[in-house]
């Protein structure tokens, strides 16, 4: 015989299995909806790695 705290269990379960693919197909839906970035948001050129005071500080501190 079955108990009915192991139906309980189960059925919880499928509750939690159903609710978590709803989540997912919702977030989905959010990502296919939002609006793409503009264009003049973009980061200016340029703005990539630089050797800045604190950094060659770290580079100082961490010589062997």
């Amino acid at each position: 015989m079955k108990d009915r705290k192991d139906d309980q269990t189960v059925s919880a379960r499928r509750d939690f299995l159903k609710l978590s693919t709803l989540g997912v197909a919702a977030a989905g839906a959010a990502a296919a909806i939002a609006p793409a970035k503009p264009a003049e948001a973009a980061e200016p050129e340029g703005s990539g790695y630089r050797e800045t005071a604190h950094v060659r500080t770290y580079y100082e501190t961490a010589r062997f």
